[in-house]
């Protein structure tokens, strides 16, 4: 899992859980229900764009607004792999990693990412590479007990199978 790959899909500034999964589908918890939904009040079609192991790339702010954990639920249940952002609200991070969603943190890539590249993301290293253009990004390595709770697909997995 430290090894991902897909095709980005470039948003901007600011982009908070209301664009990321509207209210109207705000009535179940299911990953996959809210992922056929995923940016439907950003662009109605735009779950149906999505190749499982795709990567969001975004601007500042991302993830900004609800502290509901269904922002993040729809993008990982949507099969986004990771996002990318120049920022994230504290709360979108803690709610991703604690649902096993790696996002990384890089204003350099998402500024040069352009949206239909193909990413190469290594979470080890923490290095992210645009296959499209061969240029190379670097963020923060997640530290190792974060990486456990995403290699368990979330704190919950986590917590049970290392009967902590």
């Amino acid at each position: 899992m430290h090894c991902l790959e897909g095709k980005a899909h470039k948003l901007g500034d600011h982009i908070n859980t209301d664009l990321i999964i509207p209210a109207t589908y705000l009535t179940t918890q299911d990953e996959f229900e809210l992922g056929r939904h995923l940016f439907a009040g950003l662009e109605p079609e735009f779950a149906k764009k999505i190749t499982k192991g795709d990567i969001i790339v975004a601007g500042e702010n991302f993830g900004s607004g609800s502290s509901r954990e269904h922002a993040a639920l729809a993008i990982k249940g949507a099969g986004i792999s990771c996002v990318v952002a120049s920022s994230f609200a504290r709360i979108f991070y803690r709610n991703a990693i604690n649902i096993g969603l790696p996002i990384l943190e890089s204003p350099e890539a998402a500024m040069a990412v352009g949206d239909g590249d193909m990413v190469r993301i290594n979470l080890a290293e923490g290095k992210i590479e645009d296959l499209t253009t061969g240029q190379t990004f670097q963020s923060q390595r997640y530290p190792d007990f974060m990486q456990k709770i995403i290699d368990h697909g979330g704190l919950v997995n986590y917590l049970k199978e290392e009967n902590v």
